[in-house]
């Protein structure tokens, strides 16, 4: 009996290690590399969406052009660029005049003689005390003070580029600059010479100018006379052409103005200023009631109702008619309309769409148009400034 419980012990021990070898290789079933398999490795967190350039946007700034452009295509202006071409130009080099062909000798002496007191009565006045080529051919003024502390009549108009004007002064007197230099100098309430004689006498007295004269009309018998002093402050007054920014777009360089600038000229031509303000210096080259749809006077409060052209032509059709200016330099010739009434360009802008238009500019449009207008600024050469 012992003898066979002791055997059955011993295949009961048997039994049971064979079970734990057979049974060991399968408890390494989890070491089967199942939790190393790229679980781990596949973290969701180091995949790198919190990178990717959503913190960056931020520090993108608005002069960043490379991506204002791609995220906000420039406007296109080409039918507005081929409209402006159509309505405006470019200004030319100089005003030529077959009559008074410019030599560098007359542009000379007509220089001397423009920045030279010798032609007003005290010689207290030159040319450049009204035209004052240093802020733009104008005093700044309403009306100019003359020799004799009297004052004109009209606001002082500028020299730079007249003389590609049709005709000179705001009623339109003088066909060209030759026949407009004499005027000044002979009026009592301007340069104030008592005659032409006068003005000879003088000129004829002075060394320089005897010598100025006769190098700019060496085949003049009589080089010193009224008639080639105007010539020759004419040919000096017909370099005074002043090119700007305008000009280069209006050559074909499309970026000379940028997107707020072509708004502007783009509110111009649909406000309708183009009926007057056209050609290459944008008016100068046709008369005008001023007045068309209200009396100017209502909104210019202006101290004097001038009757304009009619006082040289006695017609009733030119009552209040005047040549239309330039918008040439005009952010830098204030104040403005022929009698210098109203200082602020922007309320000047405001008037002439009301009077002569018929249209209530909202302030943003007139903003964009007056930036437009500083498109239009120039300077003048350095060698004809004094």
């Amino acid at each position: 009996m012992k003898k066979a419980l002791f055997f059955s012990m011993i295949i009961l021990a048997i039994a049971s290690c064979d079970t734990g070898e057979k049974t060991k290789p399968t408890v390494t079933e989890p070491i089967v590399t199942e939790p190393i398999v790229t679980e781990p490795i596949v973290t969701e967190p180091i995949v790198t969406e919190p990178i990717v350039t959503e913190p960056l946007k931020p520090t993108v700034t608005i002069t960043d052009t490379s991506i204002q452009n791609s995220e906000n295509p420039p406007k296109d202006f080409s039918e507005l660029d081929a409209q402006a071409r159509v309505f405006f130009g470019s200004l030319p080099q100089l005003a030529a005049n077959s009559n008074n062909p410019i030599t560098d000798e007359k542009v000379i002496l007509g220089k001397t003689l423009y920045f030279d007191n010798i032609l007003s009565k005290n010689q207290t006045q030159s040319c450049n005390t009204c035209h004052n080529l240093n802020t733009y051919g104008v005093d700044n003024k309403s009306f100019s003070e003359g020799n004799d502390g009297r004052f004109g009549e009209r606001n002082t108009p500028t020299t730079l580029n007249a003389a590609l004007h049709l005709s000179q002064f705001w009623d339109g007197r003088e066909p060209d600059v030759e026949a407009q230099v004499g005027v000044p100098v002979l009026n009592p309430d301007e340069m104030a010479m008592a005659s032409e004689e006068d003005v000879i006498d003088r000129l004829e007295n002075s060394d320089l100018y005897i010598d100025l004269f006769e190098d700019a009309f060496p085949l003049d018998q009589t080089p010193i006379s009224f008639a080639n002093m105007q010539k020759a402050i004419a040919a000096f007054e017909r370099k005074l052409i002043t090119p700007s920014k305008f000009d280069a777009y209006m050559n074909g360089n499309n970026q000379a103005l940028n997107e707020a600038e072509k708004e502007g000229l783009n509110t111009f031509i649909e406000a309708g200023c183009t009926t007057c303000h056209m050609g290459p210096l944008l008016g100068g080259s046709m008369y005008q009631k001023f007045g068309l749809h209200a009396d100017y006077w209502e909104y210019t409060k202006s101290k004097k109702i001038d009757l304009g052209r009619f006082d040289v032509t006695g017609k009733e059709v030119d009552k209040y008619v005047f040549k239309v200016p330039s918008l040439r330099n005009i952010s830098k010739t204030a104040p403005y309309f022929h009698d210098g009434s109203v200082e602020s360009i922007h309320e000047s802008v405001a008037i002439m769409a009301k009077v002569q238009v018929d249209k209530e500019l909202t302030p943003e449009e007139i903003e964009r148009i007056v930036l437009f207008m500083e498109t239009l600024t120039g300077e003048v050469p350095t060698e004809l400034r004094n």
